[in-house]
């Protein structure tokens, strides 16, 4: 039991040139490592963007793709809708359009449960906000208007 221990005197000895060689390797790789860790890192904050939010309005779950926010006001109502799909090709206008369609329904559909009727939405009306993460793919837009009462 005793012969299979390594006696404290059994090092490997190193010159000071090897010592040298082996700390500058060593120093290569801690660099490279930093400038990898850094070049990810910038990869993930740039590849990510989300849009520019125009209300607080806390959001409700409509469909998987939307969620929603309705905000009461004085001769009318404020509607905010947040509308995210998975596009491997980016096509912004057709999100863009199925975003607005979006905001529209919504509000009609909630006039219908007031038991009211609503001004139609004029589209240029309408402010919306765009945004895409390149890393998973998927685009989201943020519209917001407001809706008068007839």
């Amino acid at each position: 039991m005793a012969a299979s221990r390594i006696a404290p005197n059994n090092r490997v000895k190193c010159d000071a040139r090897t010592s040298r060689a082996l700390r500058g390797r060593y120093m290569q790789i801690g660099v490279i490592m930093r400038f990898l860790v850094l070049l990810i890192f910038s990869t993930l904050i740039t590849g990510c963007a989300t849009p520019v939010s125009h209300t607080n309005t806390p959001l409700s779950t409509y469909d998987k793709d939307t969620e929603y926010g309705i905000e009461e006001r004085e001769g009318g109502f404020g509607i905010t809708v947040y509308y995210s799909r998975y596009q491997f090709i980016p096509e912004s206008d057709a999100l863009a359009t199925a975003c607005k369609s979006q905001l529209t329904a919504i509000a009609w559909e909630h006039a219908d449960n007031v038991g009211k009727e609503i001004v139609p939405v004029n589209e240029q009306r309408i402010r919306i906000s765009m945004g895409r993460n390149g890393l998973s793919g998927i685009t989201s837009c943020q519209a917001n208007a407001i809706v008068k009462w007839k």
